[in-house]
């Protein structure tokens, strides 16, 4: 099985925000399923699936941040805010 690319992309570098990284095992369900995904929908990757999940995540469970709404919503809709 195909490992997914774990580069940082540039496009996440030039934004001003710091960019975190960290290391977690997936369920190999949940990464087969995530290969499809990114592989069927170019415009995404796994960097952006996992931040709009946990994004999704914290705001369904009431943590309400303006930067994190904004982190969201870009995710789902491929939009980029600027302050």
């Amino acid at each position: 099985m195909q490992e997914l690319n774990y580069d940082v992309k540039p496009m996440v570098l030039k934004q001003k925000d710091e960019v975190i990284s960290f290391k977690c095992e997936l369920q190999e369900n949940l990464q087969k399923a995530m290969k499809e995904f990114v592989e069927k929908h170019p415009n995404w990757d796994q960097y952006r699936i996992i931040q709009a999940a946990i994004a999704g995540f914290l705001i369904q469970k009431g943590f309400q941040n303006r930067d994190l709404t904004r982190l969201y919503i870009g995710n789902m809709f491929s939009m980029n805010f600027k302050d």
